[in-house]
């Protein structure tokens, strides 16, 4: 009898690691969907040859400030590609804030229910690094140094 969860699939698991058996480990069902998110954030448009347009414009805002504002970006850009190219979610709410530790580090929230389902919401946090303000103001006294 098939499972109801079928729909969900299977596909190499992220990161690509080996399982015990030597093999390429896989990932199923839910854990292959989430996975799946975790892909579409982490690609920036035009880094797969043949997928221009797949991936998330989030890596736009490496360089800006960690602010509301590029909070703000940032859950737009990620519920956009999210609803783009994971058709086994609905409900997607995603929420952006700084991380209190490391001011670079913006912390996505996002919730998330499997399509189809009455399962309870799923959320996961995906961690996305701004350039930090020091590195730029060395980069640009570097840059400054090279040109005398």
């Amino acid at each position: 009898m098939p499972d109801n969860r079928d729909f969900l699939g299977k596909g190499f698991r992220f990161p690509v690691s080996l399982n015990l058996n030597g093999g390429v480990s896989t990932s199923a069902l839910e854990e292959n969907v989430r996975q799946s998110i975790f892909i579409i954030l982490g690609t920036a448009p035009g880094e797969r040859i043949y997928r221009k347009h797949f991936g998330c414009r989030i890596h736009d805002l490496m360089f800006e400030p960690n602010n509301p504002l590029t909070a703000a970006r940032a859950e737009i850009y990620c519920e956009e590609a999210i609803y783009k190219y994971e058709p086994r979610v609905s409900k997607v709410k995603c929420e952006a804030k700084a991380n209190a530790d490391e001011p670079n580090r913006l912390d996505i929230r996002i919730e998330y229910v499997i399509a189809g389902k009455n399962d309870a919401k799923r959320n996961l946090v995906f961690p996305f690094y701004l350039r930090a303000q020091e590195e730029e103001q060395d980069a640009a006294g570097a840059n400054g140094k090279a040109d005398q």
